[in-house]
């Protein structure tokens, strides 16, 4: 990695835990330059503006929650149903790092991007979809193997897994009660046991 690419993934890496926290419309150049230690020029030679520092955050925000959470679906857990268990504990034993550091990066740039960024806006759209497809390709491959429903819907499931997830981790951040999310997580635990597999026998 050259010194201009190690420039710039450290200003991405320091300015990505201020644009979540923040917020991409909030934070100003001057909150990334003092949160870098950099000037202004050296910011501006990196980067075209301040909106593609936030691109850049946002992914590298996105990227860590998925690498971690993507580790629930790997190998290690050996079945189906122990890579979906394993998915809510993810959530269950992270959410103090998750709020920490501003909350869902996926849910606070698409409430900020919905009117404000039209790029980061699309890249938001891009992360949710690539989500919602993982797990629905968990899912499909549970009901190959047998151990899960045929009949179910995995993109249906999917979907409302995230929704359970964003809204429990929106409440809980909002009133500083971790309950909300452990209630949702509760009900993603009741689907996969009571629904997933009524047809298993």
């Amino acid at each position: 990695m050259s010194k201009a690419e190690k420039t710039r993934q450290f200003i991405i890496e320091k300015s990505a835990s201020l644009f979540n926290t923040k917020g991409y419309t909030s934070t100003s150049l001057s909150d990334i330059t003092e949160a870098t230690g950099l000037t202004k020029g050296s910011i501006y030679g990196n980067f075209e503006n301040k909106d593609q520092v936030a691109l850049e955050a946002y992914q590298y925000n996105a990227n860590i929650l998925k690498k971690n959470m993507l580790r629930s679906f790997s190998d290690e857990f050996p079945t189906t149903l122990d890579k979906l268990h394993a998915f809510v504990t993810f959530y269950r034993k992270n959410w103090q790092s998750v709020f920490s550091n501003g909350g869902c990066p996926l849910m606070n740039a698409a409430t900020e991007a919905d009117d404000t960024s039209p790029l980061l806006k699309k890249q938001v759209t891009q992360s949710f979809k690539e989500w919602i497809s993982k797990i629905a390709e968990v899912i499909s491959q549970g009901q190959k193997n047998g151990e899960l429903s045929a009949s179910a819907d995995a993109e249906k499931y999917a979907s409302l897994f995230i929704m359970l997830i964003e809204g429990g981790i929106l409440l809980s951040k909002t009133t500083e009660e971790e309950k909300f999310l452990n209630q949702a997580l509760d009900r993603i635990l009741m689907i996969i046991n009571d629904e997933l597999k009524q047809n298993i026998t």
